[in-house]
């Protein structure tokens, strides 16, 4: 079951074998990296800690995720519960499901829509190619959607999630190019409540982390929010180009911080080696990832399983 802002609806059967197909880069730069490291070793010697350290680096995994590893086999072996280099493999995906596992969060529940989801992050993110594909989602298990074109500072942006409120068949609340945004995204949710409509996508600016009026912009369109539906909003979700590696790492801590980040989507990992910072997502913020991205497809966007995703990397 995949849990959603109005309970859980049935996990599609072939989320592992999507799953599987999308990480092939990541599972190449780590779990085959990984094979061949061990491969022919007995002993767990430092040149082999030496080896594995460097590669859990380069699939950005994180200094921090990959240093806990490595002491928590130095441990095993000082105690001697782990002699043979062939078990090492068991361990690291042991300890990495377990990151993924203690980040995971029931989205809020919404009793009553609408449900608000914010929708984050820099330019050229994938952010309003990600909102298409969520309200394609949503769509597809019965949801009514409308998307709020908050992104006023780029007419293009406006005309873009259009077409997508075409293809989905979503109604589209914009103004005009320089509008206040938080004026859109009040007449969106006032819309939405009046039609009994169950989700509001707003599309925001793409903006970079360190612009702090921006950010104060997102502030001020969460409050806004909060005017009509007083637990609004109900998800900020932050979309993350997966090929930026340790960059979107720094990109989440600072949104984190100033817009109240709630779930992390992870587009563009099909088109990365360096999938792991997924896992270190989740071991340095603590944030759940809510989708991964893996292709073009619309139905591409994945909802996201820990223990599916480790699977992905880990079984053939």
């Amino acid at each position: 079951m995949i849990q959603t802002l109005f309970g859980t609806v049935e996990q599609e059967p072939s989320l592992l074998e999507k799953l599987k197909s999308g990480v092939q880069k990541t599972r190449a730069g780590l779990v085959s990296a990984l094979e061949d490291a061990l491969q022919g070793k007995k002993e767990i010697n430092a040149d082999l800690l030496d080896e594995l350290e460097s590669t859990l680096i380069a699939s950005d995994m994180g200094v921090r995720t990959t240093e806990e590893i490595l002491e928590r086999i130095r441990q095993r072996v000082e105690r001697h519960q782990l002699n043979d280099a062939a078990e090492l493999k068991g361990l690291i995906r042991e300890h990495l499901l377990e990151i993924l596992q203690a980040s995971e969060r029931a989205p809020a529940h919404v009793a009553e829509p609408p449900a608000v989801i914010l929708v984050v992050g820099v330019n050229g993110s994938g952010k309003t190619t990600t909102i298409g594909k969520l309200a394609a989602r949503f769509k597809s298990e019965q949801r009514s959607v409308i998307l709020c074109a908050a992104d006023t500072f780029r007419a293009a942006a406006i005309e873009q999630l259009e077409i997508w409120g075409e293809r989905t068949g979503s109604p589209v609340v914009r103004q005009s190019p320089g509008s206040d945004p938080s004026a859109v995204l009040f007449d969106a949710v006032s819309a939405a409540r009046a039609r009994k409509v169950d989700y509001v996508i707003v599309d925001t600016a793409g903006r970079l982390q360190t612009k702090e009026n921006l950010m104060a912009e997102l502030q001020k369109m969460a409050r806004t929010a909060k005017k009509v539906i007083p637990e609004a909003p109900h998800e900020v979700l932050l979309v993350l180009d997966a090929t930026t590696g340790q960059n979107g790492l720094e990109q989440a801590r600072k949104f984190t911080e100033t817009s109240g980040v709630t779930g992390i989507v992870l587009a563009k990992l099909d088109g990365t080696a360096k999938g792991g910072i997924v896992v270190a997502i989740a071991r340095e913020l603590d944030l759940p990832i809510r989708y991964v991205g893996v292709g073009e497809k619309v139905d591409d966007l994945l909802p996201f399983d820990a223990e599916k995703f480790i699977a992905s990397l880990f079984e053939i």
